[in-house]
């Protein structure tokens, strides 16, 4: 669900666009004639890793933490985002028309010197601008993409992006298999229908390649996570915001989970959260099954806008109990949208175990 910022280009001009409110955005009305996400349904690769024009929004998400030989730690963030203007393809005979919108965002957290790096581009789906498809995988905006390069025309990924001299190079590989979220791979928001989306993730692939930047470039590897989602819902009424987090733990688990934020401050009914076993296996959890609040606040030096950047997570029937911080708390997005999205650490413990672990994590609406 955290991946909903594709709606504010419905209004908004390719060549700039002013800064939107997200909530304002997505607590609108789902305009009519698109396709919604009413039921699960059976998924068919290669073709779900392309485009669904028929939905009005999509994204493609990867996110993760590097280091180099020495320890050095990068976090990154390569998004795209497509939104349809319209539920039907443009009829003009100019090759510049189309119904589809696209919106990347490119960060980069480098922990040592406390600087995080952000950029966007915005463009439409036309003369080959921007755009995805799904065998060989490919989706892309400019120079900014992630293809497929082996026989499966899938993995290995291949990741680039560069802005202002910094820049990533990436291969990604499958560590585990990919995990349908929510009801097998229906996930709803809310219980209007069609509030809901099709949505799966790979939560655990090895990233290995180059971290450049201004004046220096770094071998590095480390773990990365992909979300794949597509719908045509909105936030309910009651909602204002979410907080997301995918963190990679120690003895091969995942966990993500997501607190759909109500007006009132309290936590949604139809917020989610999953633990990935290290066979691969998930254990779906519902609101009331797991327990997140914030534990430190940190108020944006630019914006003036304060996030809860530090979280306390338990989960009660796993014995799991964790503190999520941030490695910068300065990791907030003042772009087109703004939000806080950032690298984050995690410890604490499974029963008697130690547990470590790293990731994402995500704050909209505030």
């Amino acid at each position: 669900m955290r991946r909903a910022f594709g709606f504010l280009l419905a209004g908004a001009a390719a060549a700039s666009v002013a800064q939107v409110d997200v909530t304002g955005v997505l607590g609108r009305a789902p305009a009519p004639g698109f396709a919604q996400a009413m039921a699960p349904r059976a998924f068919a690769f290669p073709a779900d890793h392309g485009p669904h024009p028929e939905f009005r929004n999509e994204w493609w998400y990867f996110t993760g933490n590097l280091a180099d030989a020495d320890g050095r730690h990068f976090g990154f963030q390569l998004t795209f985002f497509r939104v349809a203007l319209s539920p039907v393809p443009a009829t003009r005979e100019s090759a510049w028309a189309t119904n589809q919108a696209w919106m990347a965002h490119f960060t980069l957290t480098d922990t040592a010197l406390g600087r995080f790096h952000t950029a966007e581009r915005l463009g439409r789906g036309a003369v080959g601008l921007a755009g995805a498809k799904p065998s060989p995988f490919r989706v892309w905006l400019g120079d900014w993409q992630a293809t497929g390069q082996g026989d499966s025309g899938f993995f290995p990924l291949r990741l680039t992006a560069a802005h202002e001299g910094f820049a990533i190079e990436l291969e990604l590989s499958a560590l585990k298999p990919l995990v349908l979220q929510g009801d097998r791979g229906w996930d709803r928001k809310g219980p209007e229908p069609g509030n809901a989306s099709h949505y799966y993730s790979y939560p655990r692939l090895a990233a290995r390649g180059v971290v450049r930047s201004p004046n220096a470039f770094f071998d590095v590897a480390g773990t990365a996570w992909m979300d794949r989602e597509w719908g045509t819902s909105a936030l309910g009424r009651p909602l204002e915001g979410w907080d997301w987090i995918s963190l990679q733990l120690s003895g091969d688990r995942e966990l993500m989970l997501y607190r759909l934020r109500r007006r009132d401050g309290s936590m949604d009914a139809f917020s989610k959260a999953a633990l990935i076993l290290p066979t691969g296996a998930t254990v779906a959890l519902s609101a009331s099954e797991f327990r997140i609040e914030p534990r430190r606040w940190w108020t944006s030096p630019k914006t003036a806008v304060r996030y809860p950047v530090a979280w306390s997570v338990e989960i009660p029937s796993n014995g799991l109990s964790l503190e999520v911080e941030p490695r910068l708390d300065d990791q907030e997005l003042d772009l087109s949208v703004r939000y806080w999205e950032g690298a984050v650490v995690a410890r604490g413990r499974a029963g008697h175990e130690t547990v470590t672990g790293q990731g994402y994590l995500e704050l909209a609406g505030y």
